[in-house]
């Protein structure tokens, strides 16, 4: 059998807090004052979030809105990046990993720390998802880093996450290298008996047991020393697979019951998953067929819950198989129809995606084709503004050429008084000769001074207006540049205003079209086909009353059974309802939808998803209706680049908690809309809550409360 789950410990939870320590500085800085007053804070959800505390979830989420030093943030984002890590949601992971890698501490050691630190983290989710060059970036550039600074820790953390990846690769011997290099770092337990069981797994594919086996014990006596129930459960796992593939079935089987115990009691669902598929494939290969149908039955619900598509193919295979084996050909049928089911499923959901993706790109072209029209328009008005703008220049060229001429008739001025004393002065020598002379000089040098008086004064007169329009001329220029910008601006909010229009019918649209075939194909089956096998009832039931023939009544029986089994397909083919899906995946699938027919990030996070699917349906579907209504609102008006939905259920309360990053609002000024309103009216009928938490370019935290009845919580 393939063993699907690979027996490769992952210690992300125990990485700790490097970026925490002290400078030399006898001088606490502003920054570093700030970080000791918040590190308390961080302890806190620190601890819970290593408990597996959701509430370390949700306080990490609060505290990125609220601290202000950068090692402070570095840390709530290493520590988000690292929680979702362990819920194998590696691209909420990548996210919150590369927001701490934005910022720059000025102690470089520090600094590096972080940035190695940060590198495994990024390569670890690169290697969950299967994109192994990657993964070996990341790892080789930690070490790198690392080293520069002599940090031993983070180096041999890389150098661990390095063998993962040579393990992964097929690489064997080069991954056995880097897991034993790694069993020299004796300061941390964790990667010693980490390597231990990665080199027994390897030994094991390379089919060499006794090492994998010594190697495998070695790490057992580690993790049970140091309580570590994952360790366990992987180590109990690989010891079974290494008994199986030595033909010791019932020592086989006894591991993995008791990996599955562990597991269970510790929820980690997968490797009890994997564990139960193996015990069905021993029973299988035995022949014991009964019981090898029980124990996929049963992996099969955990893989429907879980959502692994993989294993449910494999496991409705093996059924298939063993219906075969017991000549059960209904239920051989059966499973068969719904392997195929699963398969049409998905590719039906791609088609329509493809269609849907050219329908919005067609959509789209045409709206680019408006922008690029009101681009032009704006291209034209800047042109004129520039016009403008030269007049303007022009203007007070001008202005300063009257200056300077003022300038040079003040100076013709200056000089004609200075000639008038030198001719006093020889007026004045030549006064006894030339006596009535002067006094005609006199009077003419009076009636010029008066002369040029006049014409100075009507010059300022005629100048002072022409300053005035010149002024009143430049404000008119400056408010029409204003009133170009404010056109500009409405210009850009149409442009926003039809894209956001266009995301809400795309996503419509594409909700519209599935609910319409699903009606259509229902149709067709109950119209078409459950009508044919009831005419065929109906003859073969007259042929029943007139023989004693028992194939015919055989036939009878079958066509009975498969109009029912027509029948029910026709009724899941309706669109989808609470009462016949879970909760928790109908809403999943709506923010899936949104987030590939828009520009949105959406995330969506649960817990405990088994408690919420079980809730009152009116709940259900007023939580639905708002969880729409608020998605809603966030397209129109929030200009947000990314959406995130997290649902919890504990102490009799159900909270939802909204967030977007987008533009924001004042509180204490917006007037509630008509969405605000109508989910106010959804919680009145469910006795809920609602608070908002908003600011003005920092985005939308929507929370609400509904409480949950102690009737309903009992049976939940």
């Amino acid at each position: 059998m393939q063993n699907f789950f690979s027996p490769i410990f992952l210690f992300v939870l125990s990485i700790p807090f490097l970026m925490l320590g002290q400078t030399n500085s006898t001088t606490l800085s502003y920054e570093q004052e700030m970080y000791q007053q918040e590190k308390p804070l961080i302890d806190s959800a620190l601890n819970l979030t290593n408990k597996g505390d959701i509430k370390g979830y949700t306080m990490s989420h609060k505290l990125l809105k609220t601290l202000k030093s950068k090692r402070a943030l570095i840390n709530i984002n290493l520590m988000l990046s690292r929680y979702f890590m362990s819920k194998t949601l590696t691209d909420s992971s990548i996210f919150y990993v590369n927001k701490a890698l934005k910022y720059t501490l000025k102690n470089d050691t520090i600094h590096t720390r972080v940035q190695s630190t940060a590198y495994n983290i990024l390569a670890i989710n690169h290697l969950t998802k299967g994109l192994f060059e990657k993964a070996k970036k990341w790892n080789l550039k930690g070490i790198e880093a690392a080293e520069k600074y002599n940090n031993k820790y983070v180096y041999y953390l890389n150098m661990h996450g390095l063998a993962r990846v040579y393990r992964e690769t097929g690489d064997y011997q080069k991954s056995l290298k880097y897991f034993k290099k790694c069993l020299e770092y004796k300061e941390d337990k964790q990667i010693i008996y980490g390597s231990y069981i990665n080199i027994g797994g390897i030994y094991s594919i390379l089919q060499n047991f006794e090492r994998s086996e010594e190697y495998l014990q070695k790490g057992s006596i580690l993790a049970k020393k140091d309580n570590d129930h994952k360790a366990l459960a992987v180590i109990t796992e690989n010891l079974a697979s290494n008994a199986q593939f030595q033909g010791k079935y019932e020592e086989a089987i006894s591991l993995y019951e008791k990996a599955i115990e562990v597991s269970e009691k510790h929820d980690f669902l997968q490797i009890a998953l994997v564990s139960r598929m193996d015990i069905g494939n021993i029973l299988l290969n035995q022949k014991k067929y009964k019981e090898a149908d029980s124990i996929y039955l049963k992996a099969l619900d955990e893989a429907v819950k879980l959502g692994y598509l993989e294993q449910q193919f494999y496991i409705y295979e093996n059924l298939k198989e063993i219906a075969l084996h017991q000549s059960d050909y209904k239920n051989a049928f059966n499973y068969i129809s719904q392997y195929f089911q699963v398969k049409d499923s998905i590719s039906k959901l791609q088609k329509d995606k493809e269609i849907n993706e050219l329908e919005v790109k067609y959509q789209t072209s045409q709206k680019e084709k408006e922008i690029k029209f009101l681009q032009i328009e704006n291209t034209n008005r800047i042109l004129e503004l520039t016009n403008q703008n030269e007049t303007v220049r022009n203007l007070r060229l001008q202005q300063e050429i009257e200056k300077k001429e003022n300038e040079n008739q003040i100076l013709s001025l200056e000089c004609s008084a200075e000639q008038t004393e030198n001719e006093n002065i020889l007026l004045k020598k030549d006064q006894e000769i030339k006596q009535a002379e002067l006094k005609i000089n006199e009077a003419n040098l009076a009636r010029q001074k008066s002369l040029k008086n006049i014409i100075l004064y009507s010059f300022l007169i005629i100048l002072i207006p022409v300053i005035g329009l010149l002024i009143m001329y430049y404000q008119k220029l400056k408010t029409q540049s204003q009133l170009n910008k404010k056109q500009e601006e409405v210009s850009q909010q149409k442009i926003s205003t039809i894209l956001k229009e266009q995301e809400l019918k795309v996503i419509k649209a594409s909700v519209d079209g599935q609910d319409k075939e699903r009606k259509r194909i229902a149709q067709e089956l109950h119209d078409s086909i459950c009508g044919n096998l009831a005419a065929i009832k109906l003859h073969l039931s007259n042929a029943v009353n007139d023989t004693k023939n028992g194939y015919l009544r055989t036939i009878n029986l079958q066509l009975d059974d498969t109009y029912e089994q027509v029948r029910n397909l026709s009724h899941n083919l309706l669109p989808k309802k609470f009462s016949h899906n879970n909760f928790c995946d109908v809403i999943e699938e709506y923010f899936t939808s949104i987030g590939d027919a828009s520009k949105l990030i959406t995330t969506f996070t649960v817990y405990p998803r088994k408690k919420v699917d079980l809730l009152d349906e009116l709940i259900q579907l007023e939580t639905f209706k708002i969880i729409q209504e608020l998605i809603t609102n966030t397209i129109k008006h929030a200009k947000a680049s990314s959406v995130e939905l997290q649902l919890t259920l504990s102490e009799n309360t159900l909270n939802i908690l909204f967030e977007d990053n987008g533009i924001g609002f004042d509180t204490r000024q917006t007037t509630s809309g008509i969405g605000l309103e109508n989910i106010k009216s959804r919680l009145q009928n469910i006795s809920g809550t609602l608070s908002i938490d908003s600011r003005v370019h920092r985005g939308t935290i929507i929370d609400i409360e509904v409480p949950i009845k102690i009737d309903v919580m009992d049976n939940v």
